[in-house]
């Protein structure tokens, strides 16, 4: 009896460990995801990233609560061709995205389209007939002008933004420009309100810090002792990482935080300080290193990415090992909400949702990259034309063999030592995967100088 008796009391307290395990673990569900991307953010712009004097506290917040790559790759040295990448999973010179969407006439010039094809493949378009919730606020800039399609042509279920149709804010009005990230997160916060009891996909696309800045008094009170372009710079920045701390506060009081990825990154690296409309903000940090915005160069392509994911990904991490992209967006998103990729959609980008929950991933995938206009500043800048990233090597060169450049990138980040001459072997196998990869583009005008190292070279604005 005293046998029978101690069974049940065990099996009693077994079935109550059990339901206070299931009662103390909730339901993870398909994650939201909170997407925010600076404009000419420089790797080296954040505190968690090691800037000594401009403060991102609450970036550096999100960085200690998930985890800090320091090997993200955009698609590209400017922004358009960036954020069509992060939308499709692929390079964006599969789409003759090759530099910023501009005026009609330019693009010509240039031969590029005036716009994303809104047929194409999008992670926000797979995410909305999965059933999430989708938005974007903020800068578009993959298409505008009287006849551009507005982002709800690409699955976006609500959107405001700035550089696109549909609704927008006029970007003309002298108040906007250093309010532009506080609008930009109150419509976030306003939606993940909205649509808290389902999943959600949200783009908040800032303009800050993209010239030019204008901080107001208050903001520019962050930092009394500073003068000139530095002052100008560190408060803007400072006064957009409170705005995402505003964010950060509301999933918390919305008790959405846990199963809620939220990712920062940057669309290309800082810009330079000779381009005209930048001269007051052109003192981003690229970190250690070479080159900036415009550039193929770590120091344009390499930007931050922090992830914070408290179901899944651990607090504290840096994963100085996994060889992240711009093109991976897209795959692992959709990998990670268990949405599956058309099979007819040629995928760029590789899953990295393991690296995404802290378990570093060695890259399957080269990076390929294509820059066919000019770069702007010194000579230490000015990049080969093509680029291609596999395994620890970065090989850069021009279409005609010149200009040939070998990396050892985690031995040598700053690409100041060229191995071209030491490791032909190497050279040999990756450009000509990066000369197949570039004939298979479509055709298209280049720069007249693209690729070269002369000095110095014509001015050009973003």
């Amino acid at each position: 009896m005293r046998r029978i008796m101690s069974t049940a009391v065990g099996a009693v307290i077994g079935l109550c460990i059990v339901v206070r395990a299931a009662v103390a673990a909730p339901a993870a569900g398909r994650p939201n995801i909170v997407f925010i991307l600076g404009d000419d953010w420089g790797w080296g712009d954040l505190g968690c990233y090691g800037h000594q004097q401009l403060r991102t506290p609450n970036l550096d917040r999100l960085a200690r609560e998930g985890i800090r790559f320091t090997q993200f790759y955009v698609a590209s040295g400017v922004c358009s061709p960036s954020r069509a990448a992060f939308l499709t999973g692929q390079f964006p010179a599969r789409h003759r995205i090759h530099g910023h969407l501009a005026a009609p006439r330019l693009n010509a010039h240039r031969g590029m389209p005036d716009w994303l094809d809104p047929k194409v493949v999008t992670v926000a378009r797979l995410l909305r007939e999965a059933g999430y919730a989708t938005a974007h606020f903020g800068k578009w800039h993959l298409g505008s002008g009287p006849e551009a399609p507005p982002p709800a042509e690409y699955g976006f279920g609500e959107c405001r933004g700035v550089l696109c149709n549909g609704s927008a804010w006029d970007a003309g009005d002298a108040t906007f420009r250093p309010r532009s990230t506080e609008l930009f997160i109150d419509e976030t916060i306003r939606f993940i309100e909205a649509n808290r009891d389902r999943p959600f996909y949200v783009q908040t696309w800032l303009l800050d810090t993209h010239a030019r800045l204008q901080p107001t008094p208050e903001q520019l009170r962050a930092y009394p002792a500073l003068l000139g372009a530095l002052k100008i710079y560190y408060s803007a920045a400072t006064a957009a990482d409170s705005q995402i701390g505003r964010l950060l506060v509301r999933l918390d009081e919305l008790g959405l935080s846990r199963n809620t990825i939220v990712v920062f990154s940057s669309d290309n690296g800082p810009e330079d300080i000779i381009i005209g409309n930048a001269s007051e903000h052109g003192v981003g940090s690229p970190g250690p290193f070479r080159g900036r915005k415009r550039s193929l160069y770590e120091g344009g392509i390499r930007t931050p990415f922090i992830l914070r994911w408290p179901a899944a990904a651990p607090a504290g991490r840096v994963d100085n090992e996994t060889v992240l992209a711009a093109v991976d967006w897209l795959p692992t998103i959709c990998a990670i909400a268990g949405v599956p990729v058309p099979k007819g959609w040629e995928l760029d980008g590789q899953d990295m949702s393991e690296a995404w929950k802290g378990r570093p991933v060695e890259r399957d995938r080269p990076l390929f990259w294509d820059w066919r206009f000019g770069v702007a500043g010194h000579v230490i800048n000015k990049s080969p034309r093509l680029a291609i990233r596999v395994g620890r090597w970065k090989l850069l060169m021009n279409p005609d063999r010149s200009r040939i450049e070998l990396y050892d990138i985690p031995r040598d980040p700053s690409e100041l030592d060229n191995r071209a001459e030491h490791e032909p072997e190497v050279v040999a196998r990756l450009s000509e995967r990066l000369l197949r990869w570039h004939e298979s583009l479509p055709a298209g005008p280049t720069d007249a100088d693209a690729g070269s190292n002369r000095y110095p070279w014509p001015q050009q604005a973003d």
